[in-house]
């Protein structure tokens, strides 16, 4: 794919961007680029490549899912204002 000065200027527009003629010849220029690498990289085969989560052979370090904090909620809830069946109980913001 490759733009023309019109397809910059066109883009530029839709995107608010005021462009003049020497600005949109350069980004015509650096975009045209970046889609000749685009078309490359689509053009290698990868149908035998396995798809990666990670570009280096990372493994998360894990630890075991063990409670390491007591069970406060009858403490905090013991100084709300006003509680019910365990919940929090706050003013009516909306009308």
């Amino acid at each position: 794919m490759s733009l023309t000065p019109d397809d910059v200027k066109r883009i530029a527009r839709l995107a608010r961007i005021e462009i003049d003629d020497t600005e949109a010849q350069a980004a015509q220029g650096q975009l045209n680029t970046i889609f000749e690498l685009i078309a490359a990289m689509q053009a290698v085969d990868t149908r035998d490549i396995a798809p990666m989560a990670h570009a280096q052979e990372v493994h998360q370090r894990l630890r075991d899912d063990v409670v390491t904090e007591s069970d406060r909620h009858a403490a905090f809830q013991a100084v709300a204002p006003a509680v019910e069946n365990g919940l929090y109980l706050v003013p009516k913001v909306i009308e």
